[in-house]
């Protein structure tokens, strides 16, 4: 997707075949197949750091509510990335739920992936979230994507406005609502506030930036 000047515009979620092409020969070029709640900010580090031979293909973002779909999904664009003749391809995805499937990919693929258990943690940094743990278990987490997107991804798939008797069973045992903001935007901080009011839930903001996300996927263009 471009905007009239021809520049790449990254949507809220790009769905399995959606790609934002390279430019350059395909000898050079390096497929990212990635988690659509994701896509904007792995555009946004290539653009920043001149990775021109990044080709990015998106799986649908609403995934994370259904991980089960993810493995099966990622070995056939896999696949559709060999035929297409890509030798280098890294899998934009942390565990994210997969139950150790995404790693059995990998070592059969011989790919990599991002490090870390979920988007959360490589946002904040690995090796801080991991030191957090412990303090942190009531604290339920938003993302740039899923503030922007609370009602998609967290309202509907659970039916909370049909059955609001849900949020009690569902986030009783949460105490706070932790914002980990990749952009420091007023609109969304305003939208992940609202979240934890609807939640009846505190609220905490934190501006993580892209974490360790960042040197994933330079260290995949190299």
């Amino acid at each position: 997707m471009t905007d009239e000047a021809g520049a790449v515009v990254a949507p809220d979620v790009i769905a399995k075949g959606g790609i934002v092409a390279a430019s350059v020969p395909l000898a050079d070029r390096v497929r990212i197949i990635a988690c659509g709640a994701i896509a904007r900010e792995v555009i946004a580090i290539c653009r920043s750091n001149g990775l021109k031979h990044i080709d990015l293909v998106c799986l649908p973002a609403i995934w994370h509510v259904y991980p089960e779909k993810i493995a099966p999904a990622m070995r056939e664009a896999i696949a559709d990335a060999r035929r297409e003749g890509y030798s280098r391809i890294f899998i934009g995805y942390a565990e994210c739920g997969t139950q150790g499937q995404l790693d059995r990919i990998c070592a059969e693929e011989g790919i990599e992936r991002i490090g870390g258990p979920h988007c959360y943690s490589f946002f904040t940094g690995n090796e801080t979230f991991a030191e957090n743990t412990d303090n942190e278990f009531t604290a339920f987490y938003l993302t740039d994507l899923l503030a922007r997107q609370f009602e998609a991804f967290v309202i509907e798939p659970l039916k909370l406005e049909e059955h609001p008797e849900l949020k009690e069973m569902v986030f009783g045992n949460y105490t706070k609502i932790v914002y980990l903001a990749q952009t420091e935007d007023a609109e969304l901080q305003r939208k992940a506030k609202w979240a934890a009011d609807y939640l009846g839930l505190d609220y905490e903001y934190r501006f993580t930036g892209y974490g360790d996300l960042t040197q994933a996927v330079v260290g995949a263009g190299r």
